[in-house]
């Protein structure tokens, strides 16, 4: 960061590294989270969706919660959450987490239990 860059810039750099499209914006029946962050504990609160959730890890590490399990998912590693099943997850670092999370319906559905 340079001296000429403020706290806002920065939060809205690291916002910028998320990126999230709809399945029905492009035709398409899934809808993509691209995440990337270097936040250590950072990651949703517990949730569930109504569909499945699969994330495919291409950087770092992050401890998932999938329903009452807990598990370290490292570069490499395909997840994948069943329908109405809670689940969330937080960055352990050091360095950056990278994931693509496919969600099973054209639009983001989430029903948020913390």
């Amino acid at each position: 960061m340079t001296d000429s860059t403020t706290r806002e810039d920065a939060a809205e750099a690291q916002a910028a590294l998320t990126r999230n499209v709809e399945g029905h914006e492009v035709g398409a029946g899934v809808s993509i989270i691209r995440e990337s962050t270097d936040v250590e504990g950072s990651g949703p609160r517990l949730h569930s969706h109504p569909y499945r959730e699969t994330f495919v890890i291409q950087r770092g590490r992050a401890l998932f919660t999938i329903g009452d399990e807990q598990r370290e998912g490292r570069a490499g590693d395909v997840l994948a959450v069943p329908a109405g099943v809670p689940h969330k997850f937080a960055v352990l670092g050091p360095g950056r987490y990278e994931a693509v999370h496919i969600h099973e319906n054209d639009r983001f559905v989430t029903e948020w239990l913390e």
